[in-house]
């Protein structure tokens, strides 16, 4: 049972264009974190990252995680 009032995480983006960059990121409405995350910019792109094995709780205990390693897999031109 989900006893965490925690509706988003930090997804931690460990490679590709932005790599070392965090987002706040919601969970979805199972409460498990976003498999894929597409993040736009303002130049006709976005980025597309999936999510890796790393996460990281505020607590021991937590039911879910404070954050989420995400891996780059490609660029997709608008």
């Amino acid at each position: 049972m989900d006893t965490s009032t925690t509706s988003s995480y930090t997804a931690m983006l460990v490679d590709g264009p932005l790599e070392g960059k965090t987002v706040a990121t919601a969970f979805l409405e199972s409460g498990d974190p976003r498999p894929r995350l597409e993040l736009g910019t303002d130049h006709g792109k976005h980025y597309v990252y999936a999510r890796a094995a790393g996460m990281e709780f505020a607590a021991e205990g937590d039911d879910r995680p404070s954050a989420v390693e995400y891996r780059y897999i490609e660029t997709v031109f608008d």
